[in-house]
């Protein structure tokens, strides 16, 4: 673990994998909540955390390295649910890189249950962790201009679902007419680190 000063009142803290930020994240909302670190925003990312807003940043960097970091404990939230058509454009080449039946891509992205790991990208983004490492696909050589919003999509070891028509590289399996970023919900935002989330296989058509 390494902990780096970003400005005056702030740390970035560097982990080997996404496990453990998942786990400094969790620790870290855990001392805040019951008193124990005063800090104003704590931002997970792929291998960071950021601590925005500390009153003592250089007095905690000296301690992070003799914190024992628990793994991340269970959720007691129910996942979110979030219906799913099976019938994106990449299917065919997932199911190749998988070495099953296009069928079965269904299949066993519906049986795993995901927990959003971080946000970025766009708002609404949420980057889903889940599936066995032995399922990770890489990204499209030539990425598209324009996915379309409420597209299911796959890169590396993460599933997201973009909440709005953008640009973009990953393996596009299914879409969803769930809202991901709304400025009239409370939080706009349906995804956030640490939430878990179900995707639930729908009829196409």
């Amino acid at each position: 673990m390494k902990a780096l000063p970003v400005g005056d009142d702030a740390l970035l803290v560097e982990v080997s994998s996404g496990d453990e930020a998942q786990a400094l994240h969790a620790e870290l909302l855990r001392r805040r909540a019951a008193g124990e670190l005063t800090v104003r925003e704590i931002v997970p990312a792929a291998r960071t955390v950021l601590l925005d807003g500390l009153s003592e940043s250089a007095r905690l960097a000296a301690r992070l390295a003799a914190w024992e970091i628990p793994p991340v404990p269970a959720p007691v939230e129910e996942p979110i649910e979030i219906p799913v058509r099976y019938d994106g454009p990449d299917l065919a080449d997932v199911a190749a890189v998988w070495g099953v039946p296009r069928d079965e891509v269904a299949r066993i992205h519906a049986a795993a249950e995901f927990r959003v790991a971080f946000c970025g990208f766009a708002p609404g983004f949420g980057y889903l962790t889940g599936l066995p490492e032995r399922y990770d696909v890489p990204r499209r050589a030539t990425p598209r201009t324009a996915v379309p919003a409420g597209s299911v999509a796959l890169a590396g070891p993460y599933t997201g679902v973009y909440p709005r028509s953008s640009p973009g590289g990953w393996q596009l399996i299914g879409t969803t007419d769930t809202v991901l970023w709304d400025h009239a919900r409370v939080p706009a935002a349906l995804l956030a680190p640490g939430a878990r989330v179900r995707f639930v296989p729908v009829a196409c058509g």
